[in-house]
């Protein structure tokens, strides 16, 4: 099974962002596929940009994945 995991733009140069996925947690992406501005939210996938989420969806994704690291669940359980 493959993710798609929720991050915040931090920065755009050209085809690569700064990506945060929380937690000061930060990682460069390819951004060709979407058309995404500072401060949006996007799914990351094998370090692509898939899709721009709206924020609200984007918090819940990643509050649920905190949920399950703090319980100990295995996304693939």
């Amino acid at each position: 099974m493959c993710y798609a995991v929720p991050a915040r733009v931090v920065r755009l140069e050209g085809d690569v962002g700064i990506v945060d996925f929380g937690d000061g947690l930060e990682r460069e992406v390819v951004m060709a596929m979407v058309d995404a501005r500072e401060g949006d939210y996007v799914l990351v996938h094998a370090g692509f940009a898939i899709q721009v989420i709206d924020e609200e969806e984007a918090e819940k994704v990643l509050r649920l994945y905190r949920e399950m690291l703090e319980s100990g669940v295995q996304p693939d359980e």
